[in-house]
């Protein structure tokens, strides 16, 4: 007799993933029905430990969205005003449907190269990436152990931003340092955004019509935080992002690539301090820094009003980015797309097509048509005559998250 209480009837499939992002503040959550990647509920929490704490949540299942303000004092607090909503729309944590929670982790190191399933060594090796990781990984850790408490008797996966990077070979992921002090101190390249690398080089590779193993992309990951990478087969051998989120590209408020002298100039000549250095290069430079705003359509707008230091802002990001696009292309050698995603990656046509602009020696052009269409499918602009596709891929990293957190659960039950 199965768990239902009749020998005929198996157990129903588990098949819904909530998918957890816990931020210093903050819960992003969305709960997933795996059969056919549907999203059932969408949700936020911020301003976790203030008076005006405030959740919002969308059921996707009918319903209207729900909104509260008031006191949230933590992250426990937080997922049990979650469980609460999801319950509202017949969504309850408790459900025998519910088959994993997936954590976003942001710092796996070298250890983590994939998805994996939470213990007491796995919480003990992402304290231990704290201090390369010191704004991310302890939120991260905070909401695994709270939903942990919540429900012990279910998987908890982590998902790692860094694990589609983790296949760089060592003269990508190395810097010229001293290695005993690199070593020491693990100092190396390790890249974020792999979930949207990941997905969106998948996805780009089936807009072709083609296997992953079969393709070379340049991913261009551009949102506040903008990164991009060189995925050769299905793997990434080069991304723009190091230690730490703030090398690569220029940014909504980093400065990526910069030369570290600028550092020691700033502590003798400026009398800075680290912290003040610290804030300046990653909330107070990139977009920001060059001409007070980080919103892309704001940088348009006043770019169109004749503005010139907004002007000098976006020649700025697109030097950068042609840059990056001409380094991953002799990385890769051969180039059968380039994506663009995220935020402004999807939504700014300007931003793409300045930045593939004088680029026709490398087969690259875009269709000023194709590239003006707004929505939310994978889409080429590129003319068919192009050597290499130039396409709008929107990422989907709550879905990658899930789909690495379902699969893992699948496999362990086989």
């Amino acid at each position: 007799m199965d768990a239902w209480g009749d020998p005929h009837r198996s157990a129903p499939l588990a098949s819904r993933i909530l998918v957890l992002n816990s931020g210093s503040s903050s819960v992003k959550y969305q709960l997933l029905d795996m059969r056919d990647s549907t999203r059932l509920a969408v949700g936020l929490v911020e301003r976790i430990g203030e008076e005006t704490s405030r959740l919002k949540h969308t059921p996707l299942t009918g319903g209207e969205s729900r909104e509260q303000i008031a006191p949230i004092a933590d992250h426990d607090a937080a997922l049990k005003a979650v469980a609460e909503e999801l319950a509202q729309d017949g969504l309850g944590l408790d459900s025998p449907e519910l088959a994993a929670i997936g954590h976003r982790v942001v710092h796996g190191g070298m250890h983590f190269t994939d998805p994996i399933v939470i213990d007491d060594a796995v919480l003990a090796e992402i304290k231990r990436l704290i201090p390369v990781a010191p704004l991310h990984n302890p939120a991260n850790l905070t909401g695994i152990r709270t939903a942990m408490a919540l429900r012990p008797d279910l998987p908890q996966v982590a998902v790692f931003d860094t694990a589609f990077h983790t296949t760089m070979p060592e003269s990508a992921a190395r810097y010229a340092i001293d290695v005993k002090t690199a070593d020491e101190h693990r100092i190396r390249r390790y890249g974020f955004h792999g979930t949207s690398h990941a997905y969106v080089s998948r996805e780009t590779a089936k807009l072709l019509g083609k296997a992953p193993e079969d393709v070379n992309v340049i991913v261009l990951h551009l949102g506040n935080g903008a990164s991009a990478s060189a995925v050769q087969g299905g793997r990434c051998v080069d991304t723009s992002m190091g230690l730490t989120p703030l090398e690569g590209l220029v940014m909504g408020t980093r400065s990526g690539d910069m030369d570290p002298a600028v550092i020691f100039h700033l502590m003798r000549v400026g009398g800075m301090s680290t912290d003040e250095i610290d804030t300046l290069l990653n909330k107070k430079s990139g977009l920001i820094g060059l001409c007070g705003d980080n919103d892309m359509r704001e940088i348009r707008r006043r770019i169109d009003e004749g503005d010139e230091q907004a002007r000098l802002a976006f020649d700025i990001y697109i030097h950068r980015l042609k840059k990056y696009i001409g380094a991953y292309y002799a990385v890769l050698g051969r180039v059968d797309a380039i994506a663009f995603t995220a935020g402004v990656g999807e939504n700014a046509a300007p931003v793409r097509e300045a930045a593939i602009a004088g680029l026709e020696g490398l087969g690259l052009a875009v269709d000023s048509d194709l590239n003006a269409v707004r929505g939310d499918e994978s889409r080429l602009i590129s003319p068919r005559s192009a050597r290499v596709a130039v396409a709008v891929v929107p990422t989907d990293e709550e879905l990658e998250i899930a789909t690495q957190t379902y699969a893992l659960v699948g496999k362990s039950d086989d």
